[in-house]
């Protein structure tokens, strides 16, 4: 397939993957494209999920890319499942999904939730979080698990919040320990300024177009209703 003068390729590794990734634009993260689009469907037969290996392994590019690339968004983006979005088509989606909104006064309007606010606060705060510590500074309780993960949902989703990497927990020692903790920032401390300066200057309805041009570049097929959803979340 053909996409800007340059060929969508197999992909037999995570720089295959990039590659591809560049060329799309953006991607759902797994298998399930919901008749939209993933580069799911040009993985080789050498691509395995959760062997843990960083070259072939789907669930380990998701790090490796927020580690490695500075131009590269990762998260709950598509249908509220994972996916992947290049800097260069960012802000046509910051402006198709969240334009001027300002999370204050979408949630005056009654259009986020009081939990999605409390996580916006102390990240406005704190400015960069791993989730344990997300759910810690914002009070949170093991009953608020299902509230809390639904609501960093929607954050990433209206473009509010970004994850921006991972680390682990540290002891009182300062000893790392466990499991890697996924880390939380704003959205506007992903790529910076410039990003929100380009959305600026485009508006919602030419946002949707562009991008609904490159769905059917990548897929004629793709069915309407998805597209719209797919691109307005």
């Amino acid at each position: 397939m053909e996409q800007g003068g340059q060929a969508m390729k197999e992909i037999n590794g995570f720089q295959d993957f990039v590659d591809d990734l560049r060329i799309a634009g953006f991607t759902i993260g797994g298998e399930n494209g919901e008749g939209v689009f993933t580069l799911s469907d040009y993985f080789s037969d050498k691509i395995h999920w959760h062997t843990e290996d960083d070259d072939t392994d789907p669930w380990e590019w998701r790090i490796r890319v927020l580690d490695e690339y500075r131009d590269i968004a990762y998260g709950k983006l598509f249908f509220k499942k994972s996916g992947y979005i290049t800097k260069e088509w960012y802000p046509y989606f910051l402006a198709a999904r969240r334009g001027r909104a300002d999370l204050y006064e979408e949630y005056e309007e009654g259009n986020v939730t009081l939990m999605a606010k409390r996580i916006y606060d102390v990240l406005s705060e704190e400015k960069e979080l791993p989730v344990h510590l997300l759910k810690q500074y914002g009070g949170f309780s093991r009953e608020d698990k299902s509230g809390f993960d639904n609501a960093l949902t929607e954050l990433q989703m209206k473009f509010y919040v970004s994850l921006c990497g991972r680390t682990r927990k540290k002891s009182r020692k300062g000893e790392e320990y466990g499991w890697s903790s996924t880390v939380f920032c704003l959205t506007e401390d992903l790529f910076g300024e410039e990003v929100f300066d380009a959305a600026a200057g485009i508006s919602g309805e030419e946002a949707f177009r562009k991008i609904e041009k490159q769905i059917y570049k990548l897929n004629p097929q793709a069915p309407e209703r998805k597209v719209k959803k797919y691109i307005l979340g």
